[in-house]
């Protein structure tokens, strides 16, 4: 059977469409948090892709989602179709489930995602997007690890002997200069934020937009676009390699930290994508590979 939504996110979602559901599908195996999502069938003919904010950690997401679709609005977004706000937000989208989404990652996509990222650099950025230079709570993961090793020790990616090595580097590069810039920044490019149609590459997830640099939104793809089957992170852009050992940083110090009720998946990206990252940051700084079990 068809899971259905809870009465009041069925409600949000008819006032957000001004039509009323005569069918649902939930979607899974996308998105990392906890947010209802829905393929809606409407009375009125359409089919919509629906975001209920199930906790308020996600409704506030969503309210900040919803903004950028409305201040910022380009073909590489998707087209915002309705809103409705209250305890349980609902935010209706195109439906894009007939687009490519990857992995695999066919010829040709890498070309087209690092032309989205351009078009998305060259947008206008809201003035309420937070400079990424500020984020002293992202880019300090080599300074968390320095304080309290053991968790990511414990993930078998190095030794400790490695570690402690290679600490005053990774820290002294935690935080580079790089990061500051006016342009727009998505903030969260990962494969299930990607798709493709025959005309357009569509980001959507746009809860996270700040502004930087915008070598970051390519840098922060491409650990991910590695181990997917993609091609390595200096084969795509060689000079992103400056945000490598941030990412790493960030990526090895919260990958062993307890799940998060509200983005259950979200540790286990990150220990992914850190066995891409600190690799990749190895190599930038000039340090020796990744010596743990599970390097």
């Amino acid at each position: 059977m068809t899971e259905l939504p809870t009465a009041d996110a069925a409600a949000a979602v008819a006032h957000a469409a001004g039509s009323r559901p005569l069918g649902w599908r939930r979607v899974t195996g996308g998105g990392y948090t906890a947010a209802g999502r829905w393929l809606v069938d409407l009375d009125d003919g359409r089919r919509l892709f629906a975001k209920v904010g199930t906790t308020e950690l996600v409704a506030g997401w969503l309210r900040t989602e919803r903004r950028a679709y409305r201040e910022i609005a380009a073909p590489v977004m998707p087209r915002l179709e309705g809103w409705a706000d209250g305890p349980v937000p609902a935010l209706l989208l195109e439906d894009l489930s007939d687009a490519h989404w990857p992995p695999p990652w066919e010829a040709g996509l890498v070309d087209r995602v690092l032309g989205a990222l351009e078009t998305v650099a060259g947008l206008p950025c809201p003035v309420w997007a937070p400079p990424i230079e500020e984020m002293t709570h992202i880019f300090s993961g080599w300074s968390n690890v320095a304080d309290d090793p053991g968790p990511f020790l414990g993930l078998g990616m190095v030794s400790a002997r490695w570690l402690e090595a290679a600490l005053p580097l990774l820290v002294a590069n935690e935080r580079p200069a790089e990061l500051a810039g006016s342009a727009l920044l998505h903030f969260d490019v990962r494969s299930d934020n990607v798709c493709f149609t025959s005309e357009r590459t569509v980001l959507v997830d746009w809860n996270l937009v700040a502004r930087g640099n915008p070598l970051f939104d390519v840098a922060a793809w491409l650990p991910s676009l590695s181990f997917e089957g993609g091609p390595a992170p200096e084969e795509v852009r060689a000079e992103a390699g400056v945000f490598a050992p941030a990412l790493a940083g960030y990526m090895c110090a919260r990958a062993p930290l307890p799940t998060i009720p509200d983005a259950p998946h979200v540790r286990r990206v990150q220990l992914e994508q850190a066995s891409v990252a600190l690799p990749w940051a190895a190599r930038w700084l000039g340090l020796p590979e990744p010596d743990g079990p599970n390097a």
